[in-house]
């Protein structure tokens, strides 16, 4: 009973994570040496996310949402994959 609320995770947690994860993305996106492919590819799966349309619609049960659980990760990964190492790390050390 103990280990298991160790391993909770409570929301403002996640919500603190996820402001620092934002604000640590942000401030590389910023950075001049980050690639233009790699902005574009960030845009791509801001607004993918953001507009009610979708290559497959969402109507569609299973495969309507799976687009969107596979299309929005995908790009933010691929740009982020795209970014320098020593630019990611140069951010880091500054967010430190």
């Amino acid at each position: 009973m103990g280990e298991e609320s160790g391993m909770r995770v409570s929301l403002s947690e996640i919500r603190d994570s996820f402001k620092t994860r934002v604000r640590y993305y942000r401030a590389v996106y910023r950075r001049p040496r980050t690639p233009r492919l790699s902005r574009i590819l960030l845009w791509a799966a801001l607004a993918y996310a953001a507009t009610p349309i979708d290559i497959i619609p969402d109507f569609i049960p299973v495969v309507g949402h799976l687009d969107d659980l596979v299309i929005v990760p995908g790009l933010i990964v691929l740009g982020l994959w795209l970014i320098p190492d020593d630019v990611l790390a140069e951010r880091r050390k500054k967010s430190c």
